[in-house]
This record gives structure tokens, C-alpha cells and sequence, in this order.
């Protein structure tokens, strides 16, 4: 992993395992998490995403009809942000529709877990309920592999990092 410290006050890098351990412990209901995509035309689109975080991936559920998964299906480029409790973190990087039974089922168990009861189905999520814009099931799920973040400090130690990483 390739880091640069952004810090103009001369504090030194942030380790990229503080936001890692931050992001397993909160990887779930407790952080809300952003997805900003980009519309065909060129637009931004930004929603919350109820994302896990597991193994260096983001994962995350969209609706087949909502204007993410589009935006994802016809550009799958995109950005999670998310405020973590001693760091501000933005990942850049890609997300691709998963359908396989072995990374399907761990995952709709992680979200179980925490109060969704997802459960697989014909290569998908469902459950009796999502949230409210989610449209109706099934619920395709995402990898997201990063590739560039920035992290902002808002507790000391203070700092602002750029990590590049190996892919």
C-alpha cells in the first residue's frame, strides 16, 4: 500500500490500520455509510448504503431498479464515505454485483446478525423488510474493492492520509 501524508501541520501519517480497525468494529448499523455514483449523463447520485466491511472489501445491497444499481451497471466507479468515530474516511474504487452462493451466504449472516434477516435467494438478498427506498426484493449485493482513500483525523491523533492500494 502506497501512502502520502496530507497533514500541512506537521503531524505524521495515519496508519491505514486505524481506519481498518474502525471500520470492522463499525462496518454496520452503527455508521451510516454514503455512496455517491455517477448518472449516464454525468450527474452525481449519493445514497445510504448499509455497508459491511469484511476481508479489505466493502459490501453493500442495492435494489435492480434503484438509480444505483444502474448507475453501477453502466459505471461501476464510485466512492463510500463514511464518518468513523476518530476519522473521516472516503474510499474510492469499484463495485461489482456478487451472485455467488459462497460470498452471498456469509454475508446475508453478517446482516442477520445485526437486525436485517437477510436470507439468500436465486443469487440475490432477501428479507421481509428493507429500507423504505430500497424497492422491493430481491436485493443485489456488491463488492466494492478499493482503490484510493483519504482519511481526516477528528481526534488526536490528528492527520490527513492519502493510502493508495495494491490491486
Amino acid at each position: 500500500m502506497d501512502q502520502k501524508n496530507l497533514d500541512i501541520y506537521g503531524n505524521a501519517p495515519l496508519p491505514w490500520s486505524r481506519a481498518e480497525a474502525q471500520l470492522v468494529v463499525t462496518g454496520g448499523p452503527a455508521a451510516t455509510h454514503f455512496l455517491a455514483t455517477v448518472r449516464p449523463d454525468g450527474r452525481p447520485h449519493v445514497a445510504g448504503v448499509g455497508a459491511l466491511w469484511v476481508d479489505g472489501r466493502f459490501y453493500f445491497t442495492s435494489g435492480p431498479g434503484t438509480q444505483k444499481s444502474r448507475n453501477l451497471a453502466a459505471r461501476p466507479d464510485c466512492v463510500i464515505s463514511v464518518k468513523l468515530p476518530d476519522l473521516d474516511l472516503v474510499v474510492e474504487g469499484v463495485a461489482t454485483m456478487v451472485s455467488d452462493e459462497p460470498t452471498l451466504q456469509p454475508l446475508a449472516e453478517r446482516y442477520s446478525a445485526q437486525g436485517w434477516p437477510a436470507t439468500v435467494k436465486d443469487g440475490a438478498l432477501t428479507a421481509p423488510f428493507s429500507a423504505p427506498s430500497a424497492g422491493p426484493p430481491p436485493w443485489y449485493l456488491y463488492e466494492f474493492t478499493p482503490r484510493t482513500a483519504f482519511g481526516v483525523a477528528s481526534a488526536e491523533p490528528f492527520g490527513a492520509t492519502r493510502w493508495r492500494f495494491d490491486v
